[in-house]
């Protein structure tokens, strides 16, 4: 049977073959209440004896994890060499960022118009579509009955679509009556361009739907100037996202992100790596190559804040790993986690931000947040990410609003679904780097060419909430 050991201390190997792929095997006898190792880390315990040559799953180990613990910090940084000057072709925007798509976004500042939302930009592009790259809406369910921290969630998710580059010009709209009001959301805004920004609340307007189509109409006009223009890679911030992982995920796609991740940091640019969750269990090894103390203490924060987020509503913190999941080979959090942050690459790690902030600081970035996959994509999406690289290894058709490069982690996935895979990362399995082709897919796409997800209209956000809605 065809197998791999990830690292010298592993006592289980990876199957490549057959019923099990993907699954782990028993390369010695493993005691109860030994640690299963795999990746060099403990990813659980047995529960019972396992002998040599047995199916190590779920039926016989059990995670480590449990609550808040104490960290020391103890720096393994790395030197990232820098890498050729590469370029792609993007638009340059007026406060001096660059997108990588020239689109109208409808963003509702309340869940109530949704539909009017949808009706207008299905007639927008009717009108005005061969003006820009499209008109697109988002609908979500909230901006009204929702408090505290909640609506400000809310509103700096909102703020963060607002402001994307991506976005050639934006229509905010609203109900009138709602929470987040167009009047209090532009308190949130701050300075906007005017012609790039038009806001219309419904309840103001006997016809909401004319008045919005002259108004997108505007924006589309000043959408038809902005041409593509050389930019320099080191403007680029790439979200790192995985979902619908499987046992191949931390040996093919995972990785291959991360030497991705590694290449656009020594060219300069920026990734964004979130899924807090699926960091417990292998949170050490991102501590360790921080930047310095105090953005150890920000990650230390960043994982014992979610530990007690889980912890007060009652949930134990290491229930991660999702039925298809585990059908794929990925038996605990530890094990998932060590696998999902082989995404982060070995870059050191720059900053920790919250949900609706940007990258300060270039290099590898932390965002706070679940790993949901439709709430981690918007959430990256509202920090500024041009598009997403998103591995997967059981697939999914899920997009942002930005593209979401889809990588399988085994080629049988790729073959069978090829209009959600973008890129095939399961020939690594068999010795493939692929790295550099990544690296050109990416510059593509940078430079206009459309992703599955933006083919087929797969763009959707779903916002973080955790308190009580009226």
């Amino acid at each position: 049977m065809k197998q791999i050991k990830i690292n010298e201390k592993d006592n289980v190997a990876v199957m490549l073959e057959g019923e099990k792929s993907g699954h782990k095997i028993a390369l010695t006898d493993i005691k109860e209440g030994e640690n299963v190792i795999k990746y060099g880390y403990p990813i659980g315990h047995a529960t019972v004896d396992i002998k040599k040559g047995e199916h190590v799953h779920t039926h016989n180990i059990k995670t480590n994890l449990s609550g808040v613990l104490d960290y020391t910090y103890e720096p393994k940084k790395n030197t990232i060499p820098k890498t050729e000057k590469r370029t792609f072709m993007g638009y340059r925007r007026r406060d001096g960022r660059v997108g990588i798509r020239n689109e109208i976004w409808i963003v509702n500042t309340v869940g109530c118009v949704n539909k009017t939302a949808e009706i207008l930009a299905r007639e927008a592009n009717k009108l005005y579509g061969d003006k820009c790259g499209g008109v697109f809406s988002f609908p979500h369910p909230f901006g009204c009955s929702q408090l505290g921290d909640d609506q400000k969630t809310t509103q700096l998710v909102l703020k963060g679509l607002v402001n994307h580059p991506n976005a050639a010009g934006v229509l905010v709209l609203g109900l009138g009556c709602e929470n987040n009001n167009i009047p209090l959301f532009k308190t949130v805004l701050g300075d906007i361009d005017e012609e790039r920004v038009k806001f219309m609340s419904t309840q103001d307007y006997d016809d909401e739907i004319s008045e919005g189509l002259r108004l997108i109409g505007e924006l589309a006009e000043y959408a038809s100037k902005q041409k593509r223009t050389e930019c320099d890679a080191s403007e680029l911030v790439v979200g790192l996202k995985c979902g619908g992982s499987d046992g191949f995920s931390g040996l093919t796609a995972n990785p291959l992100i991360g030497r991705f991740s590694d290449k656009l940091i020594g060219a300069g640019g920026s990734t964004i790596l979130t899924e807090v969750p699926e960091m417990f269990g292998a949170e050490t090894i991102l501590m360790n190559r921080c930047e310095n103390e105090e953005i150890f203490n920000k990650t230390v924060d960043l994982i014992n804040n979610f530990k007690e987020y889980f912890m007060r509503h009652d949930q134990v913190v290491y229930e991660n790993p999702s039925p298809g999941n585990k059908k794929g080979g990925i038996t605990t959090l530890e094990d998932k986690s060590l696998g999902c942050v082989q995404k982060s690459g070995s870059a050191n790690v720059a900053d920790v931000i919250q949900i609706g902030s940007g990258v300060e600081k270039r290099g590898l970035n932390l965002l706070t947040g679940p790993g949901n996959d439709i709430v981690a994509v918007t959430n990256l999406t509202a920090s500024g990410c041009h598009l997403i690289l998103f591995s997967t290894g059981r697939g999914t058709p899920v997009g942002a609003p930005v593209p979401t490069v889809k990588i399988s982690t085994n080629t049988p996935l790729y073959e069978r679904k090829p209009h959600w895979i973008d890129f095939n990362a399961g020939e690594i399995i068999n010795g493939a780097d692929l790295t550099d082709e990544l690296f050109d897919c990416v510059i593509s796409v940078a430079s206009g060419e459309l992703t599955n997800n933006e083919k087929n209209g797969y763009r959707e956000i779903s916002i973080f909430k955790d308190g009580v809605v009226l």
